[in-house]
């Protein structure tokens, strides 16, 4: 199983800034340890070119973004000081989620370790997402014929309103949403499928609505590749995540989502998404055990996909 980092091209941020970026490093190297890996799954990715992100993205915004002329209201919505650095990133990022899904059409499952930038609009970006690396890549895959139909299926704690802007009214890509109700975006854009979570939910409340949801996202969305934004922030003790979910619990939810694909033989690329607790090595850990069970669920490969 294909595992793309981007930890390598790190981003000059400015001393207490509350984005954890040193949960990819750990998360990269956590793995390697495991002894569930070879050196050769592991590889950097190409760059998302400008014609790829443009399949998602306002032209005029990527050349701005990519030129350093936002302006400073733009630059605090994203969270990031612009930086040649931040451009080279997320076009990685969006780079990794692409190659994740081409290597997933091979093998069943792959992986961005980074990844999940769900907030990022057309023609701007918030929430710590300056380009949508699943719009982006469903849109390079659907363009290049290689696939027809792709579902998003979104389980950070915050809605995927960057995503279902984009898509919206695409019937070729499915969007699915569960998130805290009350949480970040606090105006959301509708999904094809939103699941929306009181405060303080729990391990069964949320797995019963996923396993329903699920159901819902392969009859209607008849997806050939599922992009599976698996965020460790529905954690209990995550600082921005308002759920309630334990470690078991966000182990089953990927055993859920990850084996609902395997069974019906539906090529898979995850990427990490949020994730901001208390305790770094608990989000290292959560996104670790996502992996992990990837690797366990699609290794040998499936029939049908290798």
């Amino acid at each position: 199983m294909k595992l793309f980092y981007t930890d390598v091209f790190v981003l000059p941020l400015p001393a207490g800034h509350r984005f954890p970026m040193a949960k990819y490093a750990r998360l990269r190297e956590r793995l390697q340890a495991s002894g569930e890996f070879a050196a050769s799954d592991f590889a950097t990715p190409v760059a998302a070119s400008s014609e790829q992100l443009c399949r998602a993205h306002d032209a005029r915004y990527v050349a701005r973004v990519s030129a350093g002329e936002l302006s400073a209201a733009e630059v605090r919505r994203i969270g990031f000081p612009w930086s040649r650095e931040m451009v080279e990133r997320s076009r990685r990022s969006a780079g990794a989620t692409i190659a994740a899904c081409r290597a997933a059409l091979d093998d069943g499952c792959a992986v961005n370790l980074a990844g999940g930038t769900h907030h990022a609009h057309a023609a701007h970006g918030e929430g710590f997402c300056v380009f949508n690396d699943a719009a982006v890549a469903a849109r390079v895959l659907l363009a290049e014929g290689l696939i027809e139909r792709v579902a998003v299926v979104d389980c950070d704690v915050h809605q995927g309103n960057g995503t279902a802007s984009i898509c919206a009214g695409d019937a070729q890509i499915f969007t699915f949403s569960m998130h805290g109700a009350r949480n970040f975006p606090f105006t959301k854009t509708a999904s094809d499928l939103d699941i929306e979570l009181p405060d303080g939910t729990e391990d069964a409340d949320y797995l019963q609505q996923l396993a329903a949801a699920l159901e819902q996202v392969f009859a209607r969305g008849r997806p050939e590749l599922v992009i599976y934004l698996a965020g460790a922030d529905p954690f209990h003790d995550d600082r921005l995540g308002r759920l309630a979910l334990s470690f078991d619990g966000l182990a089953a939810r990927d055993e859920m989502v990850l084996t609902a694909c395997r069974d019906r033989r539906v090529p898979v690329a995850v990427a990490m998404a949020g994730g901001y607790a208390r305790q770094i090595d608990d989000t290292v850990r959560i996104h670790g055990r996502t992996v992990l069970t990837a690797r366990r669920l699609f290794d040998p490969v499936p029939p049908l996909l290798g």
